[in-house]
């Protein structure tokens, strides 16, 4: 049986599980104080050239989300995000969960836009009964989107000269991260997004590591007490040495970068395929999750043999389908898939 279901079907890249084997009798100091994690996050912040920047680590993304979003905005607050993001659709509640509203707002093909954000904010600001509802706090994006689309420097620079305008943080769900800035389409670099987000994460979990993402504070705006509030969440990992020493090898010689590149080329390819073959795109994603139109039959015969994701109904006969390439997936993989279909 194949798999394209999502991309995060295999355990961790070799390098990172070699590089755990090697430190493993290393001892070291507990909750992200050993010499790994410091390690990790100077070279991250030599990566993002951001200096400034404050690093921590966690496990997973939606846990990110959730501990990110709780700390920065105050118990009257919400965050503004795309009516299909993902703390908006596929978190399960978890913001709700943790006493704020997701304040969903129109998208396009998952983005939302600068003036989409205005003309929000402008209408919440002029409601005379604002006092009664909801205060935007911050603005939630992801890069790639949750249909793989991205976002242009010009876009994400827009964005962050609305959010300063009011004073709302910008934050951006790097759970793909790598494989939006590797596409062949991307034009923002990482020194991009940390140069206009006010806080982003670096995806691991998706990317080569058995688990972690960094969260990256960009303008010393740290929550504080930030490790009370990540255990207050119970997301304070004792052996913090497992998710430094992951991202320590990830940003060795760029692996992270490398990796990610890979996925695309995967994705490229099965594109080209499926386009060959006669098969509508639904989306025109650039990344590596690839998003197509099938009939109900030709989903059902092909259930037999892979696994993939499917998404909504696109009418009576067909449904939207996704295929996810990932770091691990091979170009056998592919072959097999083109041949199936």
């Amino acid at each position: 049986m194949l798999s394209f279901e999502n991309d995060y079907l295999e355990g961790a890249h070799e390098k990172v599980l070699n590089r755990l084997v090697e430190t493993n009798r290393v001892q070291a100091a507990g909750y992200g104080f050993d010499h790994f994690t410091e390690q990790a996050i100077q070279q991250i912040k030599n990566r993002i050239n951001c200096p400034e920047a404050t690093v921590r680590f966690l496990v997973g993304g939606t846990q990110t989300n959730q501990v990110v979003i709780n700390s920065v905005l105050e118990s009257y607050e919400g965050v503004i995000s795309a009516d299909t993001g993902h703390v908006a659709v596929h978190e399960g509640g978890a913001i709700e969960y943790s006493g704020h509203k997701v304040l969903a707002i129109p998208s396009s093909e998952g983005k939302i836009t600068a003036k989409g954000v205005e003309d929000y904010l402008d209408t919440f600001n002029s409601d005379f009964k604002r006092d009664h509802m909801v205060f935007p706090g911050m603005v939630y994006i992801s890069h790639p989107t949750e249909y793989g689309t991205l976002y242009t420097k010009p876009e994400l620079e827009s964005l962050s000269k609305v959010c300063q305008k009011h004073n709302l943080p910008l934050f951006m769900d790097g759970a793909r991260l790598g494989y939006g800035l590797m596409s062949d389409q991307s034009d923002l670099t990482i020194e991009d997004v940390a140069k206009y987000c006010d806080i982003f994460y670096i995806g691991g979990t998706k990317i080569g590591a058995l688990c972690g993402e960094a969260i990256v504070f960009t303008k010393q705006n740290e929550p504080k007490q930030f490790t009370t509030r990540i255990k207050h969440h119970g997301a304070l990992l004792a052996k913090g040495r497992l998710t430094g020493i992951q991202f320590l090898e990830l940003f060795n010689d760029d692996l992270y970068f490398k990796i990610s590149r890979h996925a695309i080329e995967m994705a490229n390819k099965m594109k080209a395929g499926f386009l060959e073959k006669g098969y509508q795109l639904y989306f025109d994603s650039p990344t590596n999750q690839q998003f197509f139109i099938l009939s109900n039959e030709k989903i059902s015969e092909l259930e037999q043999k892979v696994k993939f994701a499917i998404w909504e109904k696109y009418d009576d006969q067909h449904r939207v389908v996704r295929f996810a390439t990932s770091w691990a997936t091979t170009e056998e993989n592919v072959d097999q898939l083109l041949a199936l279909i």
